[in-house]
């Protein structure tokens, strides 16, 4: 079982909280309700210049193409689906002959997509390349004092999003500030401990389930962000999956696979985080024990498994159950594989405390006697490969 969690004066310090807020649920709550936040906050953080935060984002270009008439042998112009990223000089190979083609010219008429090409460049000999065929870049060869070849431009996806304004207060009456308690920190730690928490929670919330909007409340303009699950929805969709009445190993693989098609830091290419609920974890375990075996043998006092990691072909996945997850028996279904290195969470303005009545000042609130306070926080996500990311829902049961 976890330590109790105890907050020192070190955390109520205003100057503390607005440095570190994020990096002290770490310190002082690594068992807490929003490890995502702090995860994310411990690694580094940017700044958001303005309440309008846009980026971009790109995947590198592999070319590639259907043929879609048959050519034969002798054929030196090829009928294709596309020529996106296509130029002259590039090398295609036929992945099904393994014949090597060079592309000579491109040309477009009425949606019909043609490249000239030379045929055998290398050493597998011409062969008849059916309908349905692949081609796929290998390269590019230029002759000697060639001309310049033509530019090739990797248009990014621009990502627009919102700073969104968290804020929650505490506050007692002075009667309750003033009476000594017989255990704990006191009335005043206890509830600033838990602005803190709540603080914190509603940022993870957000930080995952958020959808961006902007409109106004009470005459003011009120913005929001996308989180990650919105992001994911968005821009890599085929990342989402349901998982069925039972998963087994396979399909499990399947649906966590796409997330390393794209790298964005070398150093953990092939590393993700994996936040789940009560239930997939449950799942997930089941899944492991039913893919081996194991033996319990004579004058042995405890017995069972339990995995934190888990590896599929392509890369490996820490398993981390997250709180927020087991609020209810849908989000204790769901698995959310995470790209820390994508993930960042921009500030417009970093977390301050404004308190009244601390120090003997007469409080702002028409002189009320109590004293109390605010935590503030202005930011939004920045997630540079939502590719690298994925969501499973409905994780119910192993197969057996």
């Amino acid at each position: 079982m976890a330590s109790p969690i105890v907050f020192d004066t070190r955390f109520q310090l205003p100057e503390n909280v607005r440095e570190s807020f994020a990096a002290n649920l770490v310190r002082y709550a690594p068992y807490g309700t929003a490890p995502l936040f702090a995860l994310t906050n411990m690694v580094g953080t940017m700044t958001a210049k303005s309440y309008e935060h846009g980026y971009f984002t790109k995947e590198m270009a592999y070319p590639q193409a259907i043929v879609t008439a048959a050519a034969t042998a002798a054929a030196t112009t090829i009928t294709v689906d596309n020529v996106d990223f296509f130029i002259p000089g590039q090398v295609f190979r036929v992945l099904s002959t393994g014949e090597n083609i060079a592309v000579n010219t491109i040309s477009e008429n009425a949606g019909v997509f043609t490249i000239g090409v030379t045929r055998a460049f290398g050493e597998v000999a011409a062969a008849a390349i059916a309908a349905d065929a692949v081609i796929y870049q290998i390269g590019t060869a230029f002759e000697e004092a060639s001309l310049r070849p033509q530019a090739v431009n990797i248009q990014p996806k621009y990502i627009r999003n919102f700073t969104q304004i968290f804020r929650n207060s505490w506050g007692i009456s002075g009667t309750t500030d003033a009476t000594e308690n017989k255990v704990g920190n006191g009335e005043r730690a206890e509830n600033r401990q838990d602005c803190a928490m709540l603080h914190s929670l509603d940022i993870e919330k957000s930080l995952i389930f958020g959808q961006k909007s902007l409109g106004t409340r009470n005459n003011q303009v009120i913005r929001t962000m996308d989180g990650l699950e919105s992001v994911i929805r968005l821009y890599a969709p085929g990342n989402i999956s349901t998982a069925g009445a039972t998963t087994t190993y396979d399909q499990l693989e399947s649906y966590l696979d796409p997330v390393f098609n794209i790298t964005t830091d070398v150093k953990v290419a092939n590393e993700r985080v994996l936040f789940v609920g009560a239930t997939a974890n449950k799942v997930l375990n089941k899944i492991g024990r039913l893919s081996g075996q194991y033996q319990i043998v004579d004058g042995q006092t405890n017995f069972g498994l339990q995995f934190k990691t888990f590896k599929i072909s392509r890369g490996q996945f820490r398993i981390i159950e997250h709180p927020l997850f087991n609020t209810n028996p849908q989000l204790s279904r769901m698995a959310m594989a995470v790209d820390l290195s994508s993930f960042d969470s921009p500030y417009l303005r970093k977390t301050f405390h404004k308190g009244y009545g601390l120090n003997g000042e007469e409080a702002p609130d028409g002189g009320i006697d109590a004293i109390g306070g605010t935590l503030t926080t202005e930011l939004t996500t920045q997630i540079t490969n939502p590719s690298a990311n994925a969501i499973i829902y409905g994780l119910t049961d192993a197969a057996q």
